[in-house]
């Protein structure tokens, strides 16, 4: 099996596994393709990537020569994009519970855009552009209203979301008045996400929509950001929208809107960042251990959900194959079951492979996103290295931890 024109038995024998793989191609076709169909001859358009899918300096590096924009939601991801050198002004924090340090500093480095949570928060920003004598640009998230069909822990926008504030609230109304108040506050316009891995077209048309009407009540052009959480293909049960009818839908919706009304639009956002990034990645393992019970067979892998928590956290979804026998009959339904102190600790259930044999090497696909992100060191699990492939070369982008590193901050 090759990536890009790169066995991966060679980049086993070369990084070892677990091993996080990923088409440097296939990333940037991903951002093209959203640059290039998410366009309007009425207003501007910016595609911000979601870096929480996969923040490291070198997928921020691509996306910076690309010419995206950038989504963060803590310090730590602020970090690694200024470390990269990626423009603060195409920086947009989000996030419900930002502490005063990260405002602070947020604020005071001139960062493009925060998206304000709640309330609290934006009294919070009161403050500090006072203490501090400098401006801030705003977008308010808005709770829409609009629930997706998706997973329950990764429904945003149901009317007790802990995300963003109910249109006609007092807190909203309260809101208002405070940026009303203060002229370091620069309101920009509104902010929505409804969701993750969500696959009907409808419920972006109906959040857009929303926020949509909510920009009549002003007389100057709003920014209007929709966020993200378009579906990717993870099995044969996942029937995702290609970005490109999504793009082009939501610029339709925003279109037919300025014609009707008098609303006024000076830009029009999205946050893709699984879709980008998901198809693009692979997780390697080597085979260990397998055994039979009365009604399951296991095939154990050197890796689980240190490297991979959505099964057990989402029940997710996903396929895998043997390296080396793709084409072979697949007589055996397994369990891919990792090698974490936990009965939740499985990859995949009802797989269907060929029979394995101890060191084979097993293929996950689909895992670019959230993989790495949410990796952690639970029974002391090293964390694996990710490795870029393009053009037929291979490229470290994180080396594999250490034992030494592991306990390192450990007095």
């Amino acid at each position: 099996m090759e990536i890009s024109t790169v066995d991966v038995r060679y980049l086993k024998e070369k990084y070892g596994t677990p091993l996080y793989i990923y088409d440097v191609a296939h990333l940037k076709r991903n951002m093209e393709g959203y640059l290039k169909y998410f366009k309007s001859n009425e207003f501007e358009t910016e595609v911000l990537f979601a870096s929480k899918a996969f923040s490291v300096k070198e997928v921020l590096r691509i996306a910076k020569e690309e010419g995206m924009s950038l989504d963060v939601v803590s310090m730590g991801e602020l970090y690694t994009a200024l470390k990269v050198d990626f423009p603060k002004d195409r920086i947009y924090f989000h996030g419900n519970n930002k502490t005063i340090e990260e405002l602070e500093y947020a604020i005071s480095i001139g960062i493009g855009i925060i998206v304000v949570d709640n309330l609290m928060e934006l009294y919070a920003i009161d403050e500090i552009t006072k203490k501090l004598s400098k401006s801030i640009r705003i977008l308010i998230r808005m709770n829409v209203g609009v629930e997706a069909h998706t997973h329950k822990f990764i429904v945003t926008s149901h009317v007790d979301s802990k995300f963003g504030v109910l249109y006609n609230s007092e807190d909203y109304k309260e809101m208002l008045e405070v940026i009303k108040k203060n002229p370091l506050i620069k309101f920009k316009g509104f902010h929505s996400h409804i969701g993750s891995q969500i696959f009907d077209l409808n419920a972006f048309k109906a959040a857009l929509e929303k926020l949509l009407n909510i920009t009549k009540e002003f007389d100057f052009p709003l920014v209007l950001n929709i966020g993200g959480g378009f579906a990717v293909h993870y099995t044969d049960e996942d029937k995702p929208i290609p970005f490109d009818i999504v793009s082009k839908t939501l610029i339709e919706v925003a279109e037919e809107a300025l014609k009707k009304t008098n609303i006024k639009i000076e830009k029009l956002c999205i946050e893709p960042g699984r879709s980008i990034v998901a198809e693009a990645g692979y997780t390697l393992y080597t085979i260990g251990f397998m055994k039979k019970t009365p009604n399951k067979e296991y095939y154990f892998i050197d890796g689980g959900m240190t490297d991979n928590i959505r099964p057990a956290l989402y029940q997710a979804k996903y396929d895998c194959d043997i390296v080396g026998k793709e084409n072979e009959e697949k007589t055996e339904v397994v369990t891919i079951a990792g090698k974490c102190c936990e009965s939740g600790d499985l990859i995949i259930e009802g797989a269907r492979l060929p029979k394995a044999a101890i060191g084979d090497l097993l293929i996950t696909y689909t895992t670019g996103a959230y993989g790495y992100s949410m990796s952690s060191n639970y029974n002391k699990a090293l964390t694996p290295a990710v490795v870029f492939v393009e053009d037929g070369k291979d490229y470290l982008a994180v080396r594999r931890q250490t034992l030494d590193e592991l306990i390192e901050r450990e007095v």
